[in-house]
């Protein structure tokens, strides 16, 4: 819930329970969305629906714009919002895996949650399967810790990466969003699908 519980404007159990009423927001609306088929899903990787990609970049590019006009009011001060710590390696790897259990399975961790609770026995089966590499990546951290932890660059915003304003990667981020947007409309009318 952003840096609410830092400056104390709400309190550490509010902040939870409004995340578990904003979690069933946001499950209700990628069921909604459609989120729930991993046919659709996959529909991305082959072209023939993109409305995942339009989704996620357009909730990106709210947020991001949101959080900047915060920042510029005064609203709120960016330096408290949590970055996650970029080990590049790591990072690198872990897409490719999620990225191919993704195309493989239909479904990425939320969805197929989202696809579980409205009952789809594909999405209970990729939860276990889900589990089991977390077991497997628990159990097995020692050997791979080094890897896990390899290339550490602390937590650098983009714009810090590139030394140049935040107005500018917003304005960036939006262009490859249209650019993301138009190619998606080009791919779906030459990979198009009759039924799924």
């Amino acid at each position: 819930m952003g840096p609410l519980v830092v400056y104390e404007v709400i309190s550490q159990n509010t902040n939870l329970l409004l995340a578990f009423f904003i979690g069933i927001g946001f499950g209700f609306v990628l069921e909604q969305a459609g989120f729930s088929s991993s046919r659709k899903l996959a529909g991305v990787f082959y072209g023939y629906d993109t409305v995942v990609l339009k989704v996620f970049f357009t909730g990106a590019v709210t947020a991001m714009i949101g959080l900047l006009f915060f920042s510029l009011f005064g609203w709120i001060d960016l330096s408290y919002v949590y970055v996650n710590e970029t080990y590049l390696t790591s990072s690198i790897l872990g897409g490719v895996i999620m990225g191919a259990g993704f195309i493989m399975g239909g479904f990425c961790p939320g969805t197929s949650f989202c696809g579980a609770a409205i009952g789809k026995i594909d999405a209970m089966i990729f939860i276990v399967g889900l589990f089991i590499g977390v077991f497997i990546f628990g159990e097995g951290y020692p050997l791979w810790e080094e890897i896990y932890k390899a290339a550490y660059m602390g937590t650098p915003r983009i714009s810090e990466f590139f030394g140049i304003s935040e107005g500018l990667i917003a304005l960036l981020v939006i262009i490859a969003a249209l650019l993301m947007f138009w190619g998606g409309e080009w791919a779906e009318k030459k990979f198009p699908r009759e039924e799924y």
